[in-house]
């Protein structure tokens, strides 16, 4: 038998054999679209086993992702809950979310109370409703398909707490949560405030009517545009205060005799006394390594590379935070104190690094959320390097495009670009048109509207517009028009005015939307 070479590459399934009389070949990944989707995967643990699925009614709110407080009296971890003002409306949403298979999500600052809401708005009207709750980048592509086989009827909710981490090509679509909405089975959800607005200023639209705008796309901003948003406030209502001062739990007597600014749970959760901490260690002879380990984990997180993170990470990116900071001249204390200082439970409630399994940390979230200085672009740099999915790509390269840091965002996009990335295509052209390489824009414009990017199709129309190009232009704006993207009619009034054609153009804008563009 003669010899077989196989190289370059990665290869799929190989068989060699002198003869073969029947055989059959699974693919736990076959097939692949333009748009980056991905053939039929292997179910992931948390949705393989049904039987690890807590009921509501026996499941626990920390488990569910609320902060801790400080122990209380008999070592009690939470105190008792004291009644939001939005709890009626948010039971009112998730009981239609039950009945239809709707999508809640509460937004709110750290340490607001979100997740403790949402916990107990599903706990008392899904008691026994079993919980689906992946962890963070699991893939949810099979979770409907989970859900439907798993033997519990539509009796399910999805619980994604911090749903930032759960948004990408691979994690939270509009495509699964139709899947959702179709077994009927609700998605609660809760999501900082800062990632809300970073995710929803994405518009996968693509304009901004008049200016022309071309902006960033993504999955994302679909999702949040399908949720029914609960808004809860970090500062508590008189009414709210009112029911906390009939709480005798002296946890929370003390919180309202003391919050002061902030907000009773957020005093609770103790973030303001952990930010002062961390802001006053950086001082020579205080712990200026270990608040150096946490601002480099605090940055990562705003970088947009989701935690948690290894040791070896996190002393690779704070050695150059130290040395911004001063160096040698803070006298710096050892790594291991710099890691034991940060990682100490303060008040009996957090730490500054929080430890996941493992030699794994993570930030405490409420200093992601208070600290507002720019992310330095060699920490971006570092979190492209270490991103280690397509998902976790977008969410840096969205971190970057948010801050202008255009050229990190075009090194994420540009490989998922070339290998044919529907959104990767149209985000690298926006990235182009805003760094005047407009040729290159058009280019991949082009491309990603040959691939069935309606949100291409717009831009590219614009693009051509701004060029003096209008017959080219306005078949493409027209196109996008009559497939229901709504905001194409706008730009294609604009178009019309700039070519004596007002009337036209009133008509056109008086006009209901066609439909919605199926993406």
């Amino acid at each position: 038998m003669g010899e077989n070479h196989v190289s370059g590459g990665r290869q799929g399934n190989l068989v060699q054999a002198d003869s073969i009389g029947q055989l059959t070949i699974t693919t736990a990944n076959a097939g692949g679209a333009d748009d980056g989707t991905r053939g039929p995967l292997p179910r992931p643990r948390p949705f393989s086993d049904p039987e690890r699925w807590p009921r509501m009614s026996d499941w626990d709110a920390l488990a569910a992702g609320a902060h801790r407080a400080r122990p209380g009296e008999g070592g009690t971890k939470l105190p008792p809950y004291v009644s939001r003002d939005v709890d009626a409306e948010l039971r009112d949403r998730v009981r239609e979310a039950a009945d239809l298979g709707g999508f809640v999500l509460v937004v709110g600052d750290s340490t607001a109370g979100k997740t403790r809401a949402a916990y107990e708005a599903v706990r008392d009207v899904l008691p026994e409703y079993r919980v689906l709750a992946p962890p963070a980048g699991a893939r949810l592509r099979c979770a409907p398909e989970a859900v439907e086989a798993c033997g519990y009827g539509p009796c399910v909710v999805v619980w994604l707490d911090d749903l930032e981490r759960h948004l990408g090509p691979d994690g939270l679509t509009p495509d699964v949560l139709d899947d959702f909405a179709r077994l009927r089975v609700p998605v609660v959800a809760t999501m900082r405030l800062k990632p809300y607005e970073a995710f929803g200023s994405g518009d996968d639209a693509g304009t901004g009517g008049d200016s022309g705008e071309q902006r960033w796309a993504g999955v994302g901003s679909r999702v949040l545009r399908a949720a029914d948003v609960v808004d809860l406030d970090r500062l508590w209502s008189a009414g709210e205060l009112s029911r906390a001062g009939d709480c005798d739990d002296s946890r929370i007597t003390e919180a309202l005799t003391h919050h002061g600014t902030y907000g009773i749970a957020e005093y609770m959760a103790a973030g303001p006394v952990l930010l002062r901490t961390w802001r006053h260690a950086w001082r020579a002879g205080g712990h200026p390594r270990g608040a150096a380990l946490v601002a480099a984990a605090v940055d990562l997180t705003r970088a947009g590379l989701c935690g948690p993170y290894s040791r070896e990470l996190l002393v690779e990116v704070h050695q150059r935070r130290l040395a911004d900071a001063g160096g040698p001249v803070l006298r710096p204390e050892g790594v291991d104190e710099a890691f034991a200082w940060a990682s100490r439970v303060r008040h009996g409630v957090t730490s500054l690094l929080v430890p996941v399994a493992g030699e794994l940390w993570a930030p405490f979230d409420y200093l992601v959320d208070a600290e507002d200085s720019p992310v330095p672009e060699w920490v971006r740099e570092a979190a492209l390097a270490h991103a280690c999915d397509d998902d976790v790509r977008f969410a840096v390269a969205t971190s970057a495009y948010e801050a202008g840091a255009f050229g990190v965002a075009e090194k994420a996009m540009r490989p998922l670009a070339d290998a044919g990335n529907r959104n990767a295509l149209f985000n690298l052209a926006v990235v182009m048109g805003r760094t005047g390489r407009t040729g290159e824009a058009e280019a991949l414009y082009g491309q990603a509207h040959s691939r069935g990017s309606l949100n291409a199709t717009v831009n590219l129309g614009i693009l051509l517009a701004e060029a003096g190009r209008t017959e080219e232009a306005e078949a493409l704006l027209r196109s996008a028009h009559a497939q229901g993207v709504g905001h194409a009619a706008d730009n294609l009034a604009v178009l019309l005015r700039r070519t004596g054609r007002a009337e036209e153009a009133a008509t056109l804008q008086a006009q209901p939307p066609a439909g919605t563009p199926p993406g």
